[in-house]
């Protein structure tokens, strides 16, 4: 059996669905379930088993000579949350109960780690275990995925393969319940939607001009077929970017969103909020290199081709994955 937790959310049912189509049928499904609207992200997907987050470690302890992998993939994501002990609950202190239970009993692992790690990008983007202790992420999200990352490397017992994902800007179908803190896409797909126009941030920033702050966006197929790789070949443990590999605009994006649609671009500045404005991440870009150096040679989708599939086969017709 393989274990996904964060079953419901958007990266998650993204997962199962490939590990579906992939033909591994026995899924075990963790969450907390109690988000209707993330229900409908696991609607005619056979999933063995649905597992409540707080009783997993029981479950693993009874069940550990059938579990073949475990896809961490759950956490809190919120970058405007402040509240340090609730990730400190759900991204550290969860996060060391699953992988001390790989530890003992000898399961392979996937973690979500996050690029909101590499806060203002001073070290740059380089997946590399030296930089990670002086890494300085600007919010406390990126502090608890951070802190994992560094707890992790300090550790003297380790799973037979284990691999943290620094996951950058990730879009694509199955985010429809996140409201703000889903990919700009999906906002702008709304916007366009209903009123025939995108509101971008403006820069607050003199060496950056209005709607050309840089991320690396990385389509969510793109980021289920790596953790495919890594669970098929369990070649090098180790923290591994996931991009793109290419920072792209916010312009560019919204563009590629009205032309997708088949809308005329009409894109209006708005000031950014002033509760982001001081941790806001102007440029990312993921080096990729580490992950290809393991054989990973799939190319990726280009903003182009991810934003087209994502809103023709996806967003128009209300689809998920």
């Amino acid at each position: 059996m393989i274990i996904v937790t964060g079953a419901a959310g958007f990266i998650g049912s993204c997962l199962i669905k490939n590990l579906l189509n992939k033909g591994m049928a026995n899924i075990i499904a963790v969450d907390d379930f109690s988000n209707a609207e993330k229900q409908k992200n696991l609607v005619d997907k056979p999933i063995s088993k649905f597992i409540h987050r707080d009783v997993l470690t029981d479950f693993i302890k009874t069940h550990n000579q059938q579990i073949e992998f475990v896809f961490h993939i759950g956490a809190r994501t919120d970058t405007t949350e402040f509240n340090v002990d609730v990730f400190n609950k759900l991204n550290l202190h969860y996060s060391q109960m699953v992988w001390q239970l790989c530890v003992q009993y000898q399961i392979p692992m996937v973690y979500a780690s996050s690029a909101a790690t590499y806060g203002a990008g001073e070290l740059g983007y380089d997946d590399n275990h030296e930089i990670i202790n002086r890494l300085k992420p600007l919010n406390p999200y990126g502090d608890s995925k951070n802190d994992f990352d560094k707890w992790v490397l300090q550790q003297d017992k380790f799973p037979p393969f284990w691999a943290g994902l620094k996951f950058f800007n990730v879009y694509g179908p199955n985010e429809y319940h996140k409201g703000r803190m889903a990919s700009v896409i999906w906002h702008s797909y709304l916007q366009i939607k209903n009123v025939g126009s995108v509101k971008l941030f403006k820069s607050h920033r003199t060496d950056y001009a209005d709607g050309q702050q840089l991320r690396d966006f990385v389509y969510v197929k793109d980021v289920v077929a790596v953790c495919q790789f890594l669970y098929e070949t369990q070649k090098q443990s180790g923290i591994y970017n996931l991009g793109s590999g290419r920072a792209r605009s916010f312009a560019d994006l919204a563009t590629n969103t009205f032309n997708a649609m088949h809308v005329p671009v009409n894109i209006v500045w708005i000031d950014m909020p002033l509760d982001i404005r001081n941790t806001y991440q102007y440029y990312t870009q993921a080096n990729m290199e580490k992950l290809k150096g393991i054989g990973y040679t799939q190319p990726f989708y280009s903003l182009e081709s991810g934003v087209t599939d994502y809103v023709t086969n996806y967003l128009l017709p209300m689809k998920y994955m």
